[in-house]
């Protein structure tokens, strides 16, 4: 398969993306968090080819985005009476809201389970694609199953070329990690994958507490020990030992730093990260994947700062440093 390169400042561009879609082929679109591998949710082949060009468990649920709240009432069995004041405050944005699926809903995008995860997602591209064509889409990130999330098309490629139809390129992504997950119960609302958003940003608007389990064994995108994983092998680092636990690694070592202290080490292959959490976070992927690309062995990795607000770089990194459990 040969995959097309879409810009989508071009409206021919843009809508060949759209009639890709909607003929039920896959096409890597840009969205505010990192770029995803979309498929027409209300065409099960389509949505089973996700599964396919990521080598993904087909256990492994989707997220479907849609691009308005009118759409909701199609994915889900019921709204309850929290979504309005989150989805007014938060969508379009980076947050997924687990739901009891509606009946017709396919268990291909669910993976079997009773529930679906949906957002809306705030990228003018995608969001304009969903709404012209009238599509809602399943959209896990655009990559190989377990490895670095995309936030540039370029990235898109470097692991899927020719294994999808398209990718539609509108710059790079503006947050870089993939969205918060929440789930809304009786008593307690639970953050299933830190994201963007964290516990103190969502409380204001729901009547439960906000509670971020330390782990869980509910079903959601990314919750795998091993994920977001970069060719290298990541060793997060604490910055009082950086310096000296670099010194003794041969040359093919990476290092990314964040810390001023760190900003003059030696290291051919390093790169510097913004300190604060927004600037962080939209660098994260693509430093990965550039120092993926000139081939370093290893990647020592900065510890980011131990705060609340930083739980969703923990996550992200933590699972790219674990490893898989050996062979039987």
């Amino acid at each position: 398969m040969k995959t097309e390169i879409l810009n989508a400042l071009f409206a021919a561009d843009f809508q060949r993306a759209g009639k890709l879609l909607t003929a039920g082929e896959l096409v890597a679109v840009p969205t505010e968090t990192v770029y995803g591998l979309a498929a027409d949710a209300g065409n099960p082949e389509a949505v089973a080819k996700i599964f396919a060009a990521k080598q993904r468990p087909r256990n492994h649920p989707l997220i479907t985005h849609i691009g308005s709240i009118e759409q909701l009432s199609l994915w889900v069995k019921e709204i309850p009476d929290w979504v309005s004041p989150l989805a007014d405050a938060f969508w379009p944005g980076p947050l997924t809201l687990i739901f009891e699926r509606h009946p017709s809903v396919s268990d291909v995008i669910t993976g079997g389970l009773p529930s679906i995860g949906v957002r809306m997602p705030d990228h003018p591209v995608l969001l304009s694609l969903l709404q012209q064509f009238d599509i809602a889409v399943a959209a896990p990130s655009a990559n190989p199953y377990q490895k670095l999330s995309p936030t540039s098309a370029a990235q898109v490629l470097s692991g899927l070329d020719g294994k999808i139809a398209a990718v539609l390129d509108g710059g790079n992504c503006g947050v870089g990690t993939e969205s918060t997950i929440l789930r809304v119960g009786e008593d307690k609302a639970e953050i299933l994958r830190s994201g963007p958003l964290s516990a103190e940003d969502l409380q204001p608007y729901l009547p439960v507490p906000v509670i971020t389990p330390q782990s869980h064994h509910q079903a959601v995108s990314g919750n795998k020990k091993v994920h977001y994983q970069p060719n290298a092998k990541v060793v997060i680092c604490p910055t009082p030992t950086f310096a000296a636990t670099l010194a003794a690694e041969p040359e093919t070592t990476g290092a990314l730093v964040y810390s001023s202290s760190l900003h003059g080490i030696n290291c051919r292959q390093r790169l510097i990260l913004p300190c604060d959490h927004q600037g962080y976070s939209q660098a994260l992927y693509a430093s990965l994947h550039a120092l993926d690309g000139k081939g370093v062995h290893k990647l020592l990795v900065e510890a980011p700062p131990l705060l609340p607000s930083w739980a969703d770089i923990w996550d992200r990194l933590s699972r790219a440093a674990a490893e898989s459990a050996p062979a039987a």
